[in-house]
């Protein structure tokens, strides 16, 4: 009987984990907060993305420290660069393993075929595989990388060259992207040959520390351990458990309940209570991030500057931090956050000044009751963990100066799919920088190579550009510093956007977590990760 019961319980608490697996394995469960929108890092810009596909199933050829913003050799051993900055030759990983699934068998390890699919795939729209399967890769143009990467060579199994037509500053640390993921050539072939390119996306094979066993949209995604990993010692976790819940509370519920062991974005009226739980530690960080409005540019009436400058002057960004932050925000001016290096420290935030808004506005010939659409986003992000109150907020505050905003929300994919395509007046949207260099805020988010990505006002700026892609072309970082000042005061001056805020980055996670790392650029990494419970 005793035998009995002691199998009950195990089984049991293998259940509530909610991984269906014995406390013999080694399990973790994550609250996550959305369903990825596909498997394929190049197609997609999100966390949510990317926490599901490369910071669990893929590698890239260079990687970020885990809690860093240095990088350091992955799929690439190591790399020379040329004296002129334009040539960078990778000398790749021997012995290194794709996942064997049952959908794909590898007959050999990866190589410098698997490079130049992944990139080739990226440049040219051509491609035998793109054109079977044909989608974009915002990340990959709204760099510029599609334009600027003048070739990619194999000079033998094992080294690859890629030539610049210009110089990247960044380039590094640009590859260490999410987007940046290395696929398996052999798969890609077997799939063309087999009429189902577009299973890249739902059947993805990596080389990445865990292997995808089973997807329920909206429910969850199970990983199993990647036994055949490069670096075995980053694979501590035998079941990783996506556990997805969009409603933050359910998440904190669930983490307090012992029914995942880490989660993310909580409330921040719940910070309190998790810190003073004696099952949980809650470790913090200065967010590497940005909460802002980006106005369509291309839409009446945000086409007048006159009309940006109104409504950025309308919004009480105190009173919004006071209530949606609740005293882990700070004000933000500019378009990228304080701690990144180039910040100009000079520029001023407009007057709060309703009055002056109104008088903007008639001055421009926005009549009175004009109604506008306003964008909130349906998840929560550490640098906007309650955007349906913001929105109420900023719909409040806009009235006053005689705009009718409607709020408008979709499902997260939805909602980025059609901002994407520009369907929207004013939305809510935030960053969490990708690599550390000032280009991924003032290049990504609002430079002309990316108002069919990332860039959310679709504001292009001849002078602002030529500043932005003149300091990405150098290596002086005193010169690079002095350029990216310049864009930022072009940037505040034309105002696509008005910055809300910065906030502080909360991670609570179970007492028995052992060895995470708070991301400066909000993605969550599991190699590494041991659950000792």
């Amino acid at each position: 009987m005793r035998q009995k019961t002691a199998l009950t319980s195990m089984v049991a608490a293998g259940l509530i984990l909610g991984s269906g697996f014995t406390q013999a394995a080694s399990n973790l469960v994550f609250c996550s907060e959305g369903s990825p929108s596909g498997f394929d890092p190049g197609q997609y810009t999100t966390g949510t993305d990317f926490d599901a596909t490369s910071e669990t199933l893929f590698n890239r050829l260079a990687q970020f420290q885990r809690g860093s913003t240095q990088v350091e050799p992955a799929l690439a051993s190591s790399w020379e660069i040329s004296d002129d900055g334009k040539r960078y030759v990778f000398h790749l990983r021997p012995g290194v393993k794709f996942h064997s699934t049952d959908y794909f068998k590898p007959s050999r390890d990866f190589n410098a075929d698997d490079v130049l699919f992944t990139f080739q795939r990226m440049l040219d729209k051509e491609h035998p595989f793109r054109k079977a399967y044909p989608t974009e890769f915002p990340y990959f143009t709204d760099m510029g990388l599609d334009k600027n990467i003048a070739k990619v060579e194999k000079l033998d199994e094992l080294t690859v060259a890629f030539t610049l037509n210009e110089v990247d500053a960044a380039f590094i640390q640009n590859l260490s992207m999410n987007f940046a993921a290395i696929h398996s050539a052999e798969y890609a072939e077997q799939l063309l040959k087999s009429g189902k390119a577009s299973d890249i996306n739902q059947k993805p094979i990596g080389t990445g520390p865990f292997v995808l066993k089973r997807y329920q949209k909206d429910a969850q995604i199970r990983f199993s351990g990647n036994k055949d990993y490069w670096n075995p010692e980053d694979v501590k976790i035998d079941n990783l458990i996506f556990s997805i819940n969009t409603d933050a509370s359910v998440r904190t519920q669930k983490l307090k309940a012992g029914e995942c062991h880490i989660t993310l974005n909580p409330r921040p009226a719940d910070i309190e209570t998790l810190q003073k739980d004696p099952n949980l530690q809650v470790p913090s960080e200065p967010g590497f991030n940005l909460g802002y409005i980006a106005y369509n540019v291309t839409r009446a009436p945000f086409d007048k500057l006159e009309v940006r400058q109104a409504l950025d002057m309308a919004v009480n960004k105190q009173a919004i931090i006071d209530a949606v932050y609740q005293g882990a925000g700070q004000l933000a001016v500019n378009g990228m956050p304080p701690t990144q290096w180039s910040y100009d420290e000079t520029i001023k935030d407009r007057e709060f000044n309703p009055e002056k808004s109104r008088e903007l506005l008639k001055a421009a010939g926005v009549a009175e009751g004009t109604e506008i659409t306003l964008w909130a986003m349906p998840v929560q992000r550490p640098y906007n963990p309650n955007a349906k109150l913001m929105a109420e907020m900023l719909q409040a505050d806009w009235a006053k100066v005689g705009i009718k905003a409607r709020i408008v929300s979709y499902e997260w994919g939805e909602y980025i799919k059609r901002a994407h395509a520009g369907e929207h007046d004013a939305m809510l949207i935030g960053w969490t920088g990708d690599n550390g260099d000032p280009d991924n805020w003032l290049g990504t988010l609002y430079g002309c190579d990316s108002v069919d990505g990332n860039n959310f006002s679709k504001w292009c700026d001849s002078d602002y550009d030529k500043l932005v892609k003149a300091a990405k072309a150098t290596s002086d970082v005193e010169q690079r510093t002095e350029l990216y000042k310049q864009a930022q005061r072009v940037l505040q001056q034309q105002v696509p956007i008005t910055p809300i805020a910065h906030s502080t980055v909360y991670q609570p996670m179970r007492a028995s977590v052992k060895g995470f790392q708070i991301s400066p650029f909000g993605r969550n990494s599991f190699y590494g990760v041991a659950n000792e419970r």
